[in-house]
């Protein structure tokens, strides 16, 4: 069986190193995962939950993309201390979506010194419902150096880190799958 990963990249700048690091999970992830790369959370709207029964079509279709996936993978910078902005807006519109519920969540952090983001994205699942799977989320001391989808394929131990990574999310789902 192959399963569906979501990797949501919580930055928007054309050159984001998290979603160079959501491009370079796609192409190392083992066989028994396909990781694709969500492209709308900029289109997202604001949160309103006066639309939630109704939701907008951006928000239908990241909704929809997260109900098909067997997993998730976040990778998302800090800002001022917090979860980005298009991200904590995109768990927002997930908040209430039964699909979250249950559902594991890789967290790739780029930055050692993110620590903030990482353990609010963390509480944040928490109350979602999500499980965020630890042998699948590691820290990336990435700044510097290893910002883009090439440098961290062509770096040894990013691309190990991260190969790793993907294998304990794929064991962790084969065993939710077994059991």
């Amino acid at each position: 069986m192959t399963f569906e990963v979501l990797a949501l990249a919580g930055s928007l700048r054309a050159a984001s190193i998290n979603a160079a690091l959501c491009r370079a999970a796609v192409r190392l992830a083992p066989p028994g995962l396909r990781v694709t790369v969500f492209p709308g959370l900029g289109g997202l709207p604001l949160f309103n939950p006066d639309l939630e029964a109704d939701p907008p079509r951006p928000v239908q279709a990241l909704r929809s993309a997260v109900g098909r996936a067997h997993a998730l993978l976040i990778a998302s910078p800090e800002y001022a201390h917090g979860i980005a902005g298009p991200m904590k807006n995109a768990l927002d519109w997930l908040v209430s979506f039964e699909g979250t519920v249950g559902k594991p969540v890789a967290l790739f952090n780029a930055s050692p010194r993110a620590r903030h983001a990482d353990e609010a994205l963390r509480e944040v699942l928490k109350t979602m419902s999500a499980t965020v799977v630890s042998s699948a989320s590691p820290t990336l001391p990435l700044l510097g150096g290893c910002t883009t989808e090439e440098a961290m394929l062509g770096d040894p131990g990013v691309s190990r880190a991260i190969r790793s990574a993907l294998d304990g999310l794929e064991t962790h789902l084969a065993g939710e799958q077994a059991g």
